[in-house]
């Protein structure tokens, strides 16, 4: 069997999701990814890290073995090797494996192996998800569209924020807990977003006062972002872009993209 029909083997079984041993391959990614994040999730917890951390090490090494065996082979059956590169399952995929490498020679690069986590954003291709993504790009498009309003929207909840913080900084005071501009500030942020985590609050009744007219302009002023975004995303969906589909795969993708993320190729 010559060098060839290894590659078309192996290129069958990674980028062949319609064949018996693609199908095969996908599960297998699909549970290692899994395990994998889980894994990760638990190292962060320190009670299990102390308790099972040489296990936890094994897998960790063991996972990002099968993820470099996996980025080589896909570089080396892939038909634009570049393109994969420089793509964005591309660029996942290595981000998966290389601070783990990197900890050897920089050590203190080592909190960076929790990014294997962004391996799960492979499920999107494993699981055909990107016409999800695509129609996602409607919504991109919209923001797009909206993003002058939109600054003009901040600007205005940054003038808001600057003037009501200096005003309750001169009202309350360091004595009320609003020791400084910033301090103020933040209790304006915490304030306008409805959150309210009640670590500061005002106690003198103009305070009290300039904090409920707050209260009542933040519920008027958080309906904006929304109505201006949902305005341009029904502009956008009546005005979609031309669908484009891979020569190669025959996968299927909005107007805005330009290379297929599977194989690589240029898209009509």
């Amino acid at each position: 069997m010559n060098y060839k029909r290894i590659k078309d083997i192996i290129r069958n079984i990674i980028f062949g999701t319609e064949t018996p041993a693609g199908k095969a391959f996908d599960i297998v990614l699909i549970l290692i990814i899994v395990a994998n994040s889980i894994v990760i999730i638990a190292e962060s917890v320190d009670i299990i890290r102390f308790s099972y951390g040489t296990l936890l090490t094994i897998l960790g090494w063991f996972f990002v073995i099968i993820f470099t065996i996996e980025y080589i082979l896909r570089l080396l059956v892939v038909k634009k090797r570049f393109t994969y590169l420089f793509s964005f399952f591309g660029i996942i995929d290595l981000l998966a494996i290389i601070p783990t490498y990197l900890a050897f020679v920089l050590p203190q690069m080592r909190f960076l192996v929790v990014i294997r986590v962004f391996r799960l954003l492979r499920l999107f291709s494993i699981l055909k998800m990107g016409r999800y993504i695509d129609e996602s790009s409607q919504l991109l498009r919209a923001l797009k569209a909206s993003k002058a309003k939109i600054s003009v929207f901040l600007f205005t909840i940054l003038f808001i924020v600057i003037i009501v913080g200096s005003m309750m900084y001169i009202i309350e005071g360091p004595e009320n807990g609003f020791d400084n501009i910033p301090e103020s500030m933040y209790w304006a942020i915490v304030t306008i977003s409805t959150v309210g985590y009640g670590d500061i609050s005002p106690q003198t009744p103009l305070g009290k006062i300039l904090s409920s007219l707050l209260m009542i302009i933040a519920y008027g002023i958080i309906a904006v972002p929304t109505g201006i975004i949902t305005s341009e995303l029904a502009h956008t969906s009546k005005n979609p872009l031309p669908t484009k589909f891979c020569n190669k795969c025959n996968s299927k993708y909005s107007g805005d993209n330009h290379f297929c993320s599977k194989c690589g190729a240029s898209l009509n």
